[in-house]
């Protein structure tokens, strides 16, 4: 009687295996699908400009010279000075949620904070140009002649650009750094901190110890942020000011890859333009591949030193010492 039972839960074991895997390989065919698609209906212009689509600089739709680089200089400029400016906060409002805030305010704060991923693109679009954009151009206006010599701080009192991208996809990013890096904190042992005070920490010292602790979280939370702000569209397109050009001042109007896509995808008039259109996306499409592989790189790094710092128990050494006093 206990032979069938067992091989019923065997079936079961191995079809509840089939098939979670079975969507777990759906994933990497959509993944596959998406990357194939792109890079059928790309390839008129992969075959005409090669790897010079990534290098090239001049975006000319009535010659049909098309280069990506100002695109994805934009891109990852704005995206990485929005983390620079969003983390600090992000990890600030964090800290002080699951660590220092007084309890009747904790989840209204985390309400708040999370409320912000809610906000559609448009509407920071919106915000940034009647918010935003006039306060950038006031400080633009403000800065000191020899500071405008700089060429980080160089250009016309526009507002729109690459300083207002980077503040507004620093707003959009927030609560999701935030977010995780608080679930982060959260699941940190209680025991870490006990063992800080235990020690003589301070709280800020017990703090920075519950931040080691959870640091391959915390990386992860920080990716996040990263990736969500490189595949942004309409807001950035609002506040960037959609000038296909390269330059490293934050005052002057740059462009971004999804931002093109959204402002000339209809109004391609050839196949080529068309086709040079979809190998951005395919361009955006590797860029947001690779970054989330080195993410992974790097927390499997912060990991497996981590373990290798962990000492053994005191059982497992023992059995591995060698034995050799019986002589």
């Amino acid at each position: 009687m206990k032979t069938p039972s067992f091989r019923n839960r065997s079936a079961d074991d191995r079809g509840f295996r089939l098939g979670t895997g079975f969507f777990a390989l759906l994933v990497v065919a959509l993944v596959a699908g998406i990357f194939f698609e792109l890079f059928r209906t790309s390839r008129l212009s992969i075959e005409k400009f090669g790897f010079r689509f990534w290098t090239g600089r001049t975006w000319d739709p009535v010659s049909g010279d098309f280069g990506a680089f100002p695109f994805i200089w934009g891109t990852l400029y704005s995206s990485i000075l929005a983390m620079v400016i969003s983390t600090p906060i992000a990890l600030g409002i964090a800290i002080y949620l699951s660590e220092l805030s007084p309890r009747r305010l904790r989840t209204p704060l985390a309400f708040l904070t999370e409320l912000l991923a809610a906000v559609p693109s448009i509407v920071y679009g919106l915000w940034g140009v009647f918010v935003l954009v006039p306060i950038v151009r006031s400080l633009q206006v403000a800065t000191p002649g020899w500071m405008k010599k700089i060429p980080l701080f160089s250009g016309p009192p526009l507002g729109v650009g690459m300083l207002s991208a980077g503040l507004i996809l620093a707003v959009m990013v927030i609560p999701f750094t935030s977010s995780v890096a608080r679930e982060v904190l959260k699941a940190v042992p209680s025991s870490q901190r006990e063992a800080a005070y235990a020690l003589g920490a301070t709280r800020w010292e017990a703090i920075l110890a519950a931040l080691r602790f959870g640091r391959t979280g915390i990386i992860g939370a920080v990716i996040l942020g990263f990736g969500r702000a490189v595949g942004e569209t309409m807001a950035v397109t609002m506040v960037i000011g959609n000038n296909p050009q390269v330059s490293a001042s934050l005052y002057a109007p740059q462009y971004s890859m999804a931002a093109v896509i959204a402002n000339e995808f209809t109004e391609a008039a050839d196949n080529l333009y068309l086709s040079a259109l979809i190998e951005i996306g395919l361009v955006l499409f590797v860029i947001t591949v690779v970054i989330n592989a080195c993410s992974r790189l790097l927390i499997w790094s912060v990991t497996r030193e981590a373990a290798a710092k962990t000492p053994k128990p005191a059982a497992t050494m023992a059995f591995a010492a060698p034995t050799g006093g019986g002589k």
